[in-house]
């Protein structure tokens, strides 16, 4: 293995997702240097045996690969080049991974100059995070993505290298668009059952089971079953991020998307009714009557 394997590793975000990828380098004997925004989240990941920084540049320092996971392009930005950030004292000698999900052009403008840099769109949830089971989207240049390649390998269960940097996010922005609709469809579906006056949970039952059910309208099935959204898998107001960024994609392509276009309406909407830090399934409260309506 190379030097990018053995580490140590820096991961930078400790969301649902960076607390999971922590985790799994910790588990494969990799020494891990962690960064949160706010430091709360770090304790577990301290107790399993990571060291925590209180800054990114001291996170990444003598590190052989960063790994950032942050919710947006300016926590990215900040993140890289801000006052103690990972850029602030020089060029990043190992391999920056950015597993954030931004929009594909922001990927190539942060990245600017560094010799090796990758972004990394993640198929999957905490827990495929957690157990090595993520699927990986990679852009790059192949060197780059040969010297992650051992990383990238325990990271995930199947590891695909796309072409230049932003081809992992275009991938990415490609799967939530379709995450999206599909878990729309589903909970609009529900609601109209509902107020047809058929049973939601056998409505939800009958769907889960069919052949219309792809395996994420399964899985939110259960969520949409419990009417429980905390302790989100993916936050709303992520997903509304996502699909504005799938749509802008879309026009600067010259292209209508009539279903992604509505679908980021109604998740836009949804989170500026306070919907947003609720798991993405939540979206069927936005599609509800309000009290006292016809509508």
């Amino acid at each position: 293995m190379t030097r990018t394997a053995h580490g140590p590793v820096a991961v930078l975000g400790l969301g649902a997702m960076g607390a999971g990828l922590a985790h799994r380098l910790l588990d494969q004997g990799i020494p891990v240097r962690v960064w949160n925004r706010t430091p709360d989240r770090t304790a577990p990941l301290a107790r399993a045996g990571a060291h925590v920084a209180a800054h990114p540049a001291e996170a990444v320092a003598g590190t052989s690969a960063a790994i950032c996971v942050v919710a947006d392009s300016q926590a990215l930005g900040t993140v890289l080049r801000g006052p103690d950030g990972v850029l602030a004292h020089g060029p990043y000698p190992g391999t920056l991974l950015c597993a954030s999900t931004v929009a594909p052009e922001e990927i190539v403008q942060i990245a600017g100059d560094l010799p090796a840099a990758l972004d990394v769109g993640m198929l999957g949830n905490r827990d495929h995070a957690r157990d090595g089971e993520l699927r990986l989207f990679v852009g790059g240049t192949p060197e780059a993505f040969a010297a992650a390649g051992p990383l990238l390998r325990a990271l995930g269960k199947e590891v695909v290298h796309l072409g230049a940097l932003g081809s992992g996010m275009r991938m990415k922005l490609l799967l939530n668009l379709l995450m999206g609709i599909e878990v729309q469809a589903l909970a609009e579906a529900t609601e109209l059952a509902e107020a047809c006056g058929l049973d939601r949970q056998l409505v939800l039952k009958t769907v889960a089971g069919s052949g219309f059910a792809s395996p994420v309208m399964a899985f939110k099935s259960r969520r949409l079953a419990a009417g429980r959204f905390d302790e989100p898998d993916f936050r709303l107001r992520l997903m509304a991020k996502d699909l504005m960024l799938a749509t802008k994609q879309a026009a600067a392509a010259g292209l209508s998307l009539p279903l992604a276009t509505a679908a980021a309406e109604t998740h836009v909407r949804a989170t500026e009714q306070g919907l947003g830090d609720q798991d993405c399934a939540a979206i069927t409260r936005a599609l509800r009557p309000k009290p006292g309506t016809d509508t």
